[in-house]
C-alpha cells in the first residue's frame, strides 16, 4: 500500500499525518511530497518512507499512489499562498485513486458546514477512514 501524502509551507500537517499513519499501519508505504523542501523535510522526520519536493514530485506521486491525503487545498490551484500550482492540483484532482482531503479553511477556501475541529481530531478521522477497511486493515 503506498500512501501519499503532500504538504505544503512547514509540513506540520503532513508530519503529524505521517507520524500518526506510521504509527497505525506500520507497514504501509508513505511518500511524503511537499511543495517546498522544508515541508518534505519535515514529513520525512516523522518517518515517510520516501520524500520527494515540488510541482513534478506530485504529478509522479500521484500516478504511484494508492491513497492521497493531505489538506484541501492540494486540489485548489494557487491556494496555500500559492505553493499549489495548478498541475499540482490537476494531478490530485485527475489521480482515479482515493483522496482524503482535511478541511483546512483557510486563504480564503471556506469549506461551508465544516466545524473548525482540532487538527489531532481531524488526523484521528483519517486514521478511522484508512482503518475503516476500503484501504488498509491493521
Amino acid at each position: 500500500m503506498n500512501i501519499l501524502v503532500i504538504d505544503a509551507q512547514g509540513g506540520g500537517l503532513g508530519r503529524q499525518l505521517v507520524a500518526s499513519i506510521k504509527k497505525e499501519f506500520p507497514q504501509a508505504e508513505i511518500t511524503a511530497v511537499g511543495t517546498n523542501t522544508l515541508a518534505t523535510s519535515n514529513m520525512l522526520k516523522a518517518g515517510a518512507d520516501h520524500g520527494a519536493t515540488g510541482e513534478n514530485a506530485v504529478a509522479v506521486g500521484c500516478r504511484r499512489a494508492d491513497v492521497i491525503i493531505g489538506p484541501v487545498g492540494i486540489v485548489i490551484a494557487d491556494s496555500m499562498y500559492g505553493e499549489i500550482t495548478p498541475a499540482m492540483a490537476a494531478a490530485v484532482g485527475q489521480s482515479d485513486v482515493k483522496k482524503l482531503l482535511i478541511p483546512m479553511n483557510q486563504c480564503n477556501n471556506i469549506i461551508v458546514g465544516v466545524k473548525n475541529t482540532s487538527m489531532s481530531v481531524m488526523i484521528e478521522a483519517v486514521i478511522e477512514q484508512l482503518r475503516g477497511g476500503f484501504l488498509l486493515r491493521s
